[in-house]
């Protein structure tokens, strides 16, 4: 899955299954076996993330102030995808992911995530229709910025921009551009 992830970064959806066998020495058969096409490989690599994502929400839960749990839960996101351009790329062709597949750890998420957007919302400082699917085109955007202008888009002024629109505008953003 490294080796996927390295070929997507450097060759986006142009990888071949044959060269990320090769990056990882391995034959196109044990790729086959654990991957049968391009579509299985990222959606195990969006699984993965996904479960990343969810040790992400639930330490942000942990966080006492509402508004810098939902504001941490973006950001930490955000930063654990900035250079894998397999999971991106997997994002903005959604449709063609095996969801199956990674149906689990999406609810797993979506249940921590929906503590933290409700706790927010209840406090005052998240506006009150904002829901966990919001969260997640939130996030496509951003990694549609990643993907598209990677290394010169400002994807964490994007992220505070979006925060204004959504959080409530008595707390300053922290999420300056870099």
């Amino acid at each position: 899955m490294c080796a996927g992830r390295e070929l997507f970064a450097r060759e986006g959806p142009e990888a071949q299954m044959d060269e990320i066998a090769a990056h990882a020495g391995v034959g196109i058969g044990t790729v086959y076996r654990h991957f049968p096409t391009k579509e299985a490989l990222l959606t195990e690599m969006v699984r993965v993330r996904f479960e990343e994502f969810a040790a992400i929400a639930t330490l942000a839960e942990d966080t006492a102030d509402p508004r810098d749990a939902f504001e941490t839960v973006m950001l930490r996101s955000a930063e654990a995808v900035e250079g894998d351009v397999g999971f991106q790329l997997a994002m903005m062709g959604a449709d063609q992911l095996e969801w199956d597949g990674i149906e689990e750890q999406k609810a797993v998420l979506a249940a921590i995530l929906s503590r933290i957007i409700q706790r927010a919302v209840t406090a005052g400082v998240v506006r009150e229709d904002f829901t966990f699917e919001d969260f997640g085109m939130l996030m496509c955007g951003i990694t549609s910025t990643m993907y598209y202008k990677p290394g010169s888009a400002d994807w964490r002024r994007h992220l505070a921009i979006i925060l204004h629109g959504v959080l409530d505008p008595a707390g300053d953003l922290e999420l300056q551009s870099t």
